[in-house]
């Protein structure tokens, strides 16, 4: 497995929320997205995100994901699942 991640997860109940974050996110849809950091990001999911294993920087596996989210203004962003507090859908572009 080549694919790191910065975190992963490993319990039961931080991987259900990772599934259900991932449920919420549609491919076209527009979403605000509030970060765990505090900020704030809104833009078009332009792929739905896959729950996937990675291996974190000390070689743990463990499971977490991304999202593709473009920005206006700002382009594309790759989202790790682990680091969205929670979604506002607010349609389909």
């Amino acid at each position: 497995m080549a694919r790191t991640a910065p975190r992963v997860h490993t319990a039961q109940a931080d991987i259900e929320q990772l599934k259900a974050l991932q449920l919420l996110l549609d491919a076209e849809l527009v979403v605000e997205l509030h970060m765990k950091d505090g900020s704030v990001l809104r833009g078009t999911v332009t792929e739905r995100p896959a729950v996937q294993q990675f291996r974190d920087p000390v070689e743990q596996e463990g499971t977490n994901g991304q999202v593709p989210l473009d920005v206006p203004g700002e382009g594309e962003k790759l989202l790790w699942l682990d680091e969205i507090e929670y979604v506002t859908r607010l349609g389909s572009n």
